[in-house]
Order: C-alpha cells, then sequence, then structure tokens
C-alpha cells in the first residue's frame, strides 16, 4: 500500500476520535486543596468590640507572644497588641456527598469585666462548622452552619437549603455577601465573651466593632476597636507543629483539647475537638463538630438527602 493510500486510510479513524473528544462529557472539576476550599467558604466575620479594651476583642493566634505556653497569653496581651494579627484557623473532612469546614476564632481573654473577676478565663477558641455539599461545582454548596456560643451549638441556613429542623431547630438564615468574586456566609462575635453566631445584618451594639475579611496572605492588625476593614490569616489546625500536632503537648493542653489557663476560671477554653454542646444528648460526645460532623448534621437537621456517614478523610481520626 502506498503512503498516500495509508495516510488516507487512516483518516475516517482519526476524524472518528476527534469527533469522540468533541462529544465526550467534560471532566469533572478536580478536587480544589483545602486552603482553596477553606477561603473560598470563608466567613465575612463581624468582631463586637468593648471601649473598656479594644484589644482584648482582636482576633489573633494562639502563639501570638511568639510562644506555645498558654499560661502567659492573658498576661502578655499589653506587651504584644501590635502581635494580634488577624487570625482564623480552619480544618476540612471529607466524604463523598460533603465538605465539612471547621473555622475557629482565638482570643487571648475571655472577659466580662476589666479587671480580672470570676467569671473570665485565660484563652477562649469557639467558632464555627460549615456543610458544603459537593454538587460537581469546583466548590460545592454551602447548606449549613454550626456555631459554638460558650456552651451551645447554633444552627443556621442559607437561603435555598434544602435542610430543615431535625432533633435541633435552625435558629436563623445565613446573611451572604459577595466578596472577591463569590458568596460567603457571615459569621458574628460578641465583645468580652466571644459567643460564636451569624450575623444578623444589624449594625454592633453599642455602635463600634471591626469587620475581619478573608486573606489569602497575612491578616492585619485592626486599627482600633472600629476598624471596618481588618483582615485575617487562615492558618491550617493540621499544619506541622501547630495545635493539632501539639494536641498532647502539655504547655499548650491542660487535657485533651482544654488548653492550660490560670487566670479567672483555670483550663476553661478549648480547641474543636472537644467543642460541645451541653444539652443536645448523650449520643453526640463532646468533639463531635470535628471528630464527626456527618453525624452531627444527621442529627440536627431534616431532609439531608444523600448524606454519606464514611469519610474519606477526618484529619481528627488519624
Amino acid at each position: 500500500m502506498s503512503r498516500w493510500r495509508s495516510a488516507l486510510t487512516a483518516l475516517p479513524a482519526a476524524a472518528v476520535a476527534v469527533a469522540a473528544l468533541l462529544l465526550a462529557p467534560a471532566p469533572a472539576h478536580a478536587a480544589p486543596a483545602d486552603a482553596e476550599l477553606a477561603y473560598r467558604w470563608a466567613p465575612i466575620h463581624y468582631q463586637d468590640s468593648s471601649s473598656s479594651y479594644y484589644t482584648a476583642d482582636y482576633l489573633a493566634a494562639v502563639d501570638y507572644d511568639a510562644d506555645w505556653n498558654t499560661l502567659d497569653n492573658w498576661d502578655q496581651l499589653d506587651a504584644n497588641a501590635g502581635r494580634l494579627t488577624g487570625t482564623v484557623y480552619y480544618s476540612v473532612a471529607e466524604t463523598s456527598t460533603h465538605w465539612y469546614l471547621t473555622y475557629a476564632f482565638f482570643h487571648p481573654r475571655d472577659w466580662k469585666d476589666y479587671p480580672l473577676n470570676l467569671f473570665s478565663h485565660e484563652n477562649d477558641m469557639e467558632g464555627q462548622l460549615e456543610v458544603v455539599r459537593k454538587d460537581g461545582s469546583a466548590h460545592g454548596t454551602l447548606e449549613a452552619v454550626v456555631t459554638l456560643a460558650h456552651d451551645n451549638f447554633y444552627s443556621y441556613t442559607p437561603p435555598g437549603s434544602p435542610l430543615t429542623d431535625g432533633q435541633e431547630n435552625i435558629d436563623g438564615t445565613l446573611v451572604m455577601q459577595d466578596f472577591d468574586g463569590a458568596g460567603h456566609p457571615t459569621s458574628f462575635q460578641e465583645a468580652r465573651g466571644h459567643g460564636a453566631y451569624a450575623w444578623d445584618g444589624a449594625e454592633f451594639p453599642g455602635g463600634d466593632g471591626i469587620v475581619y475579611r478573608p486573606s489569602r496572605g497575612a491578616g492585619s492588625v485592626p486599627t482600633g476597636g472600629n476598624d471596618r476593614n481588618a483582615s485575617y490569616q487562615l492558618v491550617d489546625i493540621m499544619a506541622g507543629g501547630g495545635l493539632w500536632e501539639r494536641r498532647n503537648n502539655t504547655e499548650t493542653y491542660a487535657s485533651w483539647g482544654t488548653f492550660r489557663g490560670d487566670n479567672g476560671k483555670d483550663n476553661a477554653a478549648h480547641a474543636p475537638w472537644a467543642w460541645d454542646d451541653s444539652n443536645d444528648g448523650s449520643a453526640l460526645q463532646p468533639g463531635v463538630i470535628a471528630t464527626d460532623p456527618a453525624l452531627l448534621v444527621a442529627t440536627y437537621f431534616g431532609n439531608t438527602g444523600s448524606l454519606d456517614r464514611n469519610y474519606l478523610r477526618n484529619p481528627y481520626r488519624s
């Protein structure tokens, strides 16, 4: 067979192959990196502040004072105010149907009146779980948020979510805001005690507060107690040398998931793997919001549709 006849014979097969490529369905989106997923759904954070002591309401890193000794976080606050860089910790768990994103907000002091009284305590970490359904899009669709305020969980859904009341009632509707080209949930923390809730769209009590937005890089130290353009950095709870890796380190923790603290009530602040709702039943053990968020969602909400209880990965179980 001549070279020209061989080329002509091969042409139909090549044309068929090209047509097949053109008609094939588009490939599914590659799974986003945890940092990208955390940034996509990171909340616009409304932090109320008390004019009697603004800096105690600034978001911070646990090691803001350049050490992991959590017994000195209360006392180092004034000396290290310039290091109170906006920081939010995150982690990601995954099933075949959902991503579960935990966001944790840390303050060196939980305080009620200044100076110290019996209801205050050193260190404070509260935050929220975000429930994101995998729907074939790059970052999924947000279905719910569960926040921690002191010893209670509060449930919220965004407009359009299919979820309904389950064992717990849904406490409100999330206010979504556009930021960096996408809709983000909003969150709110009280001044002084720092209970975490969904933001209700209202002005800060007293008129002063800090609005933090997520950053892909470093966060900022607020310019004062009424800074509406602050930013926070996202720090992986699972990062080397960080919160989870140090989980058995007695310099940082007094017991499992409990930060060491000796101002006010001793050892009163908790990491996500020890967050607890005090009245949601014995079936949901402390830390379930991080260690088994699929169970929490299946219990707290109705009309969950397909909800896989088996984890492709859950770093709190490793």
